[in-house]
């Protein structure tokens, strides 16, 4: 019984390595499949990190950018209470002036007098302010001689001269 089976060890062996080849030949295309699509994820992946690190920095630019302007503003924001403090110290200060001026010298305050009578006439009814100088009125008519108000106008004289307190020596 051996013959026969020999007889079919051609066939056998032909069909084994016709199998093996087919295998062979399907594991090769698998793999080689296997490999173009690693590569080809691979290159999404690296065209993906690319845009991702593109819009990263666009992104980073543009917060800087709103960075830059929020810190200016902050600045200006800073700067400008400091004028305006450095204003209202210079405001009280002059106001003190006037007023001590006034209550040091009480020729001052008979010649503010005089400047309303001239300016309203004589029959102007004068009154001393609280905190120094006069106020003056006739009908229809009003003039504020007191120290706040002289100071006051004072200060708007200064207009843009005024800038001159916060700009470096």
């Amino acid at each position: 019984m051996t013959a026969p089976l020999d007889a079919l060890s051609p066939v056998r062996a032909a069909l084994l390595r016709a199998a093996r080849a087919s295998a062979d030949a399907v594991r090769d295309r698998a793999q080689a499949d296997a490999e173009e699509t690693l590569r080809s994820a691979r290159a999404t992946a690296e065209a993906v990190l690319a845009r991702a690190r593109d819009l990263g920095r666009a992104d980073g630019a543009a917060e800087a950018a709103r960075e830059r302007v929020r810190a200016a503003q902050d600045a200006w924001a800073a700067e400008l209470a400091a004028r305006a403090e450095v204003y209202a110290a210079l405001r009280t200060a002059v106001h003190a002036g006037v007023r001590r001026r006034f209550t040091e010298d009480a020729s001052v305050g008979s010649l503010s007098a005089e400047a309303a009578r001239k300016l309203l006439g004589p029959q102007a009814r004068v009154t001393a302010a609280p905190a120094g100088g006069v106020t003056a009125e006739v009908p229809g008519r009003r003039v504020d001689l007191s120290a706040d108000a002289l100071a006051d106008r004072a200060l708007d004289r200064l207009g843009v001269r005024a800038e001159t307190l916060w700009e470096p020596a």
